[in-house]
């Protein structure tokens, strides 16, 4: 049974294809430290002292932000996959009437 309409299903399947395709390069982009990401990382607003902690913040919060952009990607895949599904069916039903 069909939820949304084909041209609903066809836009999530753009929209989640173009979605894991950017989170997927910022995930890989803040995993090799990428310094234009650099505005971008949590914990440096904070009082840093020494060189080291601020060097240990931002590691950390690259790591994080890694890690976090792949979680949302695999989040736009498993819409990914839904919208693929309300496509397949929208697509079974026009044939078959």
């Amino acid at each position: 049974m069909p939820l949304c309409s084909p041209s609903l299903s066809l836009c999530g399947i753009i929209i989640s294809i173009w979605g894991v395709i950017q989170l997927v390069l910022m995930g890989f982009f803040y995993k090799m430290h990428s310094l234009a990401l650099a505005e971008d990382l949590p914990g440096l607003e904070g009082n840093v002292s020494t060189p080291d902690l601020v060097r240990a913040a931002a590691n950390m919060g690259y790591e994080q932000n890694a890690f976090n952009c792949w979680i949302a990607a695999c989040l736009y895949i498993i819409t990914l996959l839904v919208s693929g599904h309300q496509f397949y069916l929208n697509s079974r039903n026009s044939i078959s009437m």
